[in-house]
């Protein structure tokens, strides 16, 4: 007996077939087709005025209300050797996962967030869209992860001083509202009609595995336990007594010192089955993930956000002072030294907001806020926009004080003298921009780097004067502490005189 034809093959036979399984108000196939081919045309005029490289097509279907983090390992695309994944849960806001180098940026130097948003808004202006009305969730977008610095210490080792990329997949969902896009430049094999049919059977397929996860859930990750951590209290408490002595005799105002602890787990560990925990214990926080090759994986939870753009309205977080939840917390709001650091932090993303044009506004007072077992004092500072870039923005705020230190140069250079480690991505800027100049920066605290079966991870504490190296020591194991917590990542017994 012979096989019902496909819907798809319905498609190209009948103009009028739409898929019964597509959500409602969907476009049918042929409507999906006649809009690629539209923007290949536009595609083709576009690259015979300019004589250079043929742009990209872009394309988006809505789709019934899936999991991105679920699904990004279905999202894999075929190119050979292209690894990379990204994840954005922001859920219950956006929650984005991507795959797939459509286009990409890797470069260092003291003009990283120039050039990276030149290419974020040359690739995303020379996309070719198909008409169909699409909400802001569903644009395209380029991800960003900076590093610390502009440039490794030794060339060729560490990251990069930025990373972007122009994903192949993305899948997002914002409430009950889901779309996935499509982003392939035209040539050789790939034609409009491809790209059409790809996406679609893709679509289809992608609902048919969420389907069939609801009804027989895959079952829950085996539990993975630290066997060892490296030991860093003696080490770091040398280097916060340096660093105290450049605050007291005013060379500093302020330093964020930080410290790497390797830590080695009894098995590997996927990276989304320490993303879908944290969504769970860090509800707050925006969760990410940036990995770039199947064996290396940047991920955390972060709660400070470097800059938010979106409608004309620009918000940043200051975000300074940390104490574990409890009864400590509320005299977060009463520690003279605490105040004092959170106020630095305020005020200098305050000026150099101003040095750009803009007239932020702030609250009075910081309040309290929880991210899963740390309380932290808070400030949202916000602006109207004129014409200002996103990455114009984020250069002239990063790094703020909550992460490196006053003044920024000379803070900078004593991180790079004191610290005996690359921060790499660790402080940085990581998030995205979209086709309409929105944009979400995130600072990657709270985050670890992932090696199979070995895990890394920062933590640090600001300096201020009237500071104490036993608090600032308490602070930073607490941090590394919640942060093993958070990742659900239980202690040996045996091994358990490893962690300090």
């Amino acid at each position: 007996m012979q096989a019902p034809p496909s819907p798809l093959a319905l498609s190209q036979r009948d103009p009028s077939h739409r898929d019964p399984s597509a959500p409602e108000g969907g476009p049918s196939f042929s409507e999906l087709l006649a809009g690629a081919a539209a923007a290949a045309r536009r595609l083709e005029e576009a690259a015979l005025r300019r004589s250079d490289e043929e742009g990209v097509l872009s394309l988006a279907l809505p789709l019934a209300s899936l999991d991105p983090l679920a699904l990004l390992p279905a999202l894999a695309g075929d190119a050979p050797g292209d690894e990379f994944r990204f994840l954005w849960d922001g859920a219950p806001g956006l929650c984005l996962a991507a795959s797939g180098r459509c286009n990409s940026l890797e470069l260092s130097g003291p003009r990283r967030f120039e050039l990276a948003q030149r290419f974020s808004s040359l690739s995303l202006q020379r996309l070719a869209t198909a008409p169909l009305a699409c909400p802001p969730l569903a644009r395209p977008r380029v991800l960003l992860a900076f590093a610390f610095f502009d440039s490794p210490l030794q060339p060729g080792t560490g990251a990069a001083g930025v990373q972007a990329v122009l994903p192949r997949w993305q899948l997002s969902r914002q409430g009950r509202h889901c779309w996935l896009r499509l982003q392939r430049g035209l040539g050789g094999d790939v034609s409009a009609r491809s790209v059409a049919e790809e996406l679609w059977e893709t679509a289809r397929r992608l609902e048919q595995l969420a389907a069939a996860e609801a009804a027989d859930p895959p079952p829950a990750a085996g539990s993975v336990t630290i066997a060892h951590a490296t030991p860093w209290h003696g080490s770091y408490r040398l280097a916060v007594e340096r660093a105290l002595e450049l605050v007291e005799r005013g060379d500093l105002q302020k330093l964020v010192l930080a410290v790497r602890q390797q830590v080695q787990l009894d098995a590997p560990l996927e990276p989304l089955s320490l993303l879908r925990h944290l969504r769970g214990t860090q509800p707050g926080s925006c969760r990410f993930l940036w990995q770039q090759t199947a064996g290396e994986a940047l991920l955390g939870a972060s709660p400070e956000r470097l800059l938010t753009m979106r409608q004309g309205q620009l918000r940043s977080d200051a975000l300074a002072g940390t104490a574990p939840l409890g009864e400590r917390a509320g005299a977060l709001l009463h520690s003279s030294k605490d105040r004092h650091e959170h106020e630095l932090v305020v005020e200098t993303i305050t000026a150099g907001l101003q040095r750009l044009g803009l007239r932020p506004r702030r609250p009075r007072h910081p309040r309290l806020a929880r991210h899963g077992a740390l309380v932290h004092l808070h400030t949202p500072i916000s602006a109207a926009l004129a014409d200002q870039q996103p990455l114009a923005l984020a250069e002239a705020l990063h790094p703020t004080p909550a992460v490196a230190g006053l003044p920024r140069r000379e803070a900078m250079a004593w991180l790079r003298s004191l610290e005996p480690f690359e921060r790499g991505h660790y402080a940085a800027p990581i998030g995205w921009i979209d086709s309409a100049g929105d944009t979400d920066l995130r600072v990657a605290i709270r985050s670890g780097t992932l090696r199979g079966d070995r895990l890394e991870l920062t933590a640090g504490a600001g300096l201020v004067r009237g500071s104490l190296p036993e608090r600032e020591l308490q602070e930073v194991a607490l941090k590394l502490g919640v942060l093993q917590q958070q990742l659900n990542l239980p202690v040996q017994p045996a091994s358990s005189r490893s962690i300090v």
